[in-house]
């Protein structure tokens, strides 16, 4: 932590600058030293939050502008913000027509500063990341009542059925069967293709705030398929590749761990 504050110019350790130094001092810990810039950090070094107290490291600014595909700049940040057609009042009030969401200067604010999870909590579809167990189901689970022991690559889970819920140890998550397997992911060369696809996992603990794709979109690399939010900071998952979505394995609202499959591409 102390290198990421000293060689990133001393920014002011208050959200959301705090955020950024948790950020890359995890990245530097779990993905290697400066092999992966955190957005925030990245553009914090770059200039396009202001000046920092003391200059950052030449050495950072240089992996950061090619890791983020950006160059250092001294402009105004206020003038960069006007510049960005995806900020600022008119992008607000578009995302709001989109949802068809009332058009209030409140509801303004709250897109404009929120964007995606401002959208989700204004439709009633934000969550609370507090995990709440459900006693008597988990009960039920425990003794096995009215469940079955599913097993999937030698793990075993507990599952109990309930009209369109389904409670996986301890979980509960909605489903929906019908008769007939008349979906194409079944399909044979479907399920070969599944299997060489790249799974992009998370890399951070967070929640899934926005998706970005649907199965069967094709995608470059480097093009943003989520959005999570960890320590209050937003984080754009990205491709590595270039290819066609596979599969979505969260949704919105999702709380999702290290190393989870968010995304794979074909």
């Amino acid at each position: 932590m102390s290198e990421v504050v000293m060689r990133g110019g001393f920014g002011t350790s208050v959200t959301p600058v705090s955020q950024f130094y948790f950020q890359q001092a995890f990245n530097n810990v779990m993905f290697g030293h400066w092999k992966t810039i955190a957005d925030g950090y990245g553009r914090m070094v770059l200039g396009y939050f202001g000046r920092t107290p003391v200059s950052p490291d030449p050495e950072i600014v240089a992996i950061a502008a090619e890791q983020l595909g950006l160059e250092p700049t001294t402009a105004d940040p206020l003038e960069i913000n006007d510049a960005d057609s995806q900020k600022g009042v008119k992008a607000a009030l578009s995302m709001l027509k989109e949802h068809g969401l009332p058009e209030t200067d409140e509801n303004v604010f709250i897109v404009a500063t929120c964007k995606d999870k401002g959208i989700s909590f204004l439709k009633g579809e934000g969550r609370i990341g507090v995990r709440k167990r459900d006693d008597a189901a988990a009960s039920n689970v425990e003794k096995g009542a009215g469940g079955y022991t599913v097993t999937v690559n030698e793990k075993d889970y507990a599952v109990v059925l309930n009209g369109n819920k389904a409670l996986v140890n301890g979980k509960s998550y909605d489903i929906s069967v019908r008769a007939g397997a008349d979906v194409a992911d079944n399909t044979p060369d479907n399920a070969d293709a599944l299997q060489q696809a790249s799974d992009i996992k998370a890399p951070l603990p967070g929640a899934i705030i926005g998706i970005k794709v649907n199965i069967g979109d094709k995608v470059e690399s480097g093009m943003t398929l989520l959005l999570m939010e960890a320590m209050k900071m937003e984080t754009e998952i990205k491709a590595p590749l270039t290819g066609e979505v596979a599969s979505i394995a969260v949704s919105v609202g999702d709380q999702v761990s290290t190393g989870q499959v968010l995304v794979s591409i074909n």
